[in-house]
Parts: structure tokens; C-alpha cells; sequence
């Protein structure tokens, strides 16, 4: 025997189940418990994308004594973890494409704090070096965590615990988006 439900999208299970019409575009959501998640402040992507949001503009004022934008920390984070790695190893590893992280990298190298070099084998290859400018920075820099933990109002334990949340979550859903 045939279970015809399981061959119905699952919305259609849902709305059966309610007794419910399907909805058609422009028509007001119907109040249900299904739709009831269907609200802006109900949405973790919302969430995440304010808070991303915020972040970047707490970081944005911090930044602007060391003529740095967001992204151009970023960049020097990994240059400070791993100096001399390849345009697209960098752009890798901050989830770039190589087109997005050069003129970043052309601002750094414009303010000093990084060097371009191409491949001397292969031309194509162009290697990022930290300038010792760049190199200082860090340590200029190195009070910016405690800085936006304090700006957070959070436990230090608490915003490590959400970022550790935050990489598992990216794990996972980058995991089940290769399925």
C-alpha cells in the first residue's frame, strides 16, 4: 500500500494535516504554528547577520587608528599567524576569491604593511610578506580582543563558547551543503 503523504512536499503534509488551504503569493500568512517562524526577529540569519553587523562596526571604530578597515584585519590576522602565504592560500583561508582579497592587499601594501612578490618560477604565483611595519602592528593591535569583549559586555567565557558554536555551526553547514 501506497503512503500517500510521504510522496506530498512536506508543507502540503502540514497544511492537510490543519485542514489548511495551500497559500498563494500575496496572500497573508495564515496563523499557524508553522508560520509563526516566519517572523524577521525569529530568524537565526537575521540574528547572525545584525550581529555580524554590530561586530564590524565596533571593530570599524577601533580599527581606524591603524588606517585598517574590517577586512583588512582580517587579512593581517593570518598574515600575523602564517607571514608569507600565497594570494590564494590567503584568500582561502579567509573564504575570499582572489579577485575580493587583492585590492585589500593593494591597500595594505600601500600603507606599508605588506609586500606583494611575485614567483620567481611561476610569475602567476604572488606571495604576500609582511613589511616589519606590518610586523609592529601586531603588537599595537594585540589589545583589540579585550577591547571588544569589553564593548560586548560579555564574559570573555561567554563570547569563546559563541564562537566555538559559530565554527561548529559553519562545520555542519558546510557539511550537509557538499551532500
Amino acid at each position: 500500500m501506497e503512503n500517500v503523504a510521504a510522496s506530498q512536499p512536506l508543507h502540503s503534509q502540514f497544511n492537510s494535516a490543519l485542514g489548511a488551504r495551500p497559500q498563494t503569493l500575496g496572500e497573508p500568512a495564515s496563523q499557524s504554528p508553522f508560520t509563526s517562524a516566519l517572523t524577521l526577529d525569529s530568524q537565526l540569519c537575521f540574528a547572525l547577520y545584525t550581529a555580524s553587523l554590530a561586530m564590524t562596526k565596533a571593530y570599524k571604530a577601533a580599527l581606524e587608528r591603524f588606517d585598517l578597515t574590517y577586512p583588512q584585519y582580517l587579512a593581517m590576522l593570518v598574515l600575523w599567524e602564517h607571514d608569507e602565504l600565497s594570494v590564494k592560500d590567503l584568500a582561502a583561508r579567509l573564504g575570499l576569491d582572489s579577485a575580493t582579497l587583492t585590492p585589500i592587499l593593494k591597500r595594505l601594501e600601500t600603507v606599508g604593511y605588506v609586500r606583494r612578490v611575485r614567483g620567481v618560477l611561476d610569475e602567476r604565483l604572488v606571495l604576500i610578506h609582511l613589511t616589519d611595519s606590518g610586523q609592529a602592528l601586531k603588537l599595537s593591535a594585540a589589545f583589540l580582543p579585550n577591547h571588544i569583549c569589553e564593548i560586548a559586555g560579555r564574559p570573555v567565557s561567554d563570547l569563546q563558547r559563541l564562537r566555538d558554536e559559530l565554527h561548529d555551526l559553519k562545520a555542519s553547514l558546510a557539511g550537509r551543503m557538499r551532500m
